[in-house]
């Protein structure tokens, strides 16, 4: 097994035990989190997920420990989704080669990728983001170690882009509850 295949299986088992949290489990969330990564490495949850989605990007996994510790807030808010799923929806079907202009084979050489994300960095150091851009640095230390051949695989991935979709699909669902609650309040 090499290094690449040993980050994704345990950045699998990690990813379930986080989407563990999500459930309403009171007190008992942090040991079903502990449980559910186990599981997922043992009972074949993770090299599933693997094979499915193929290796999640270290954002994805350092949402998905900031979801296991619960210390902070994730950072994958509303406006973090949306325009995650934005820049989705034009990257990956550009990426998969429905254009004149394949925006993935700018990860293999990154330097003008990397010149992008300057401004980005700025943006975020001006807005005081600083769990996004420790997340943005840690990507971009993860692809210096030669983990990921593509900068892109790093910063993004498939199931990433999922989250993203639920995330926002979660906050429109909260919306249109709540907006019933408060029109039947009103009749009543």
């Amino acid at each position: 097994m090499n290094v690449q295949a040993a980050y994704g299986l345990l950045a699998h088992g990690l990813i379930f035990g986080a989407l563990v949290t999500l459930l309403p489990l009171g007190q008992l969330r942090a040991r079903a989190a502990l449980l559910a990564t186990g599981l997922a490495l043992v009972a074949g949850i993770a090299p599933m997920m693997h094979g499915t989605f193929g290796t999640p990007s270290l954002t994805l996994l350092q949402l998905a420990l900031l979801q296991l510790t619960d210390k902070i807030p994730t950072p994958l808010s509303q406006r973090p989704a949306l325009y995650l799923v934005l820049f989705g929806l034009i990257f990956y079907p550009t990426a998969l080669g429905w254009g004149p202009f394949d925006p993935y084979a700018l990860g293999y050489q990154p330097l003008t990728l990397l010149a992008a994300l300057i401004p980005i960095a700025v943006a975020l150091w001006w807005r005081r983001q600083n769990t996004w851009l420790i997340i943005l640095a840690l990507d971009l230390a993860g692809y210096a170690s030669g983990l990921f051949p593509n900068l892109w695989d790093a910063l993004l991935d498939p199931l990433l882009f999922l989250v993203a979709v639920l995330v926002i699909s979660r906050g429109l669902m909260q919306r249109v509850v709540s907006a019933r609650l408060t029109a039947k309040d009103t009749q009543a």
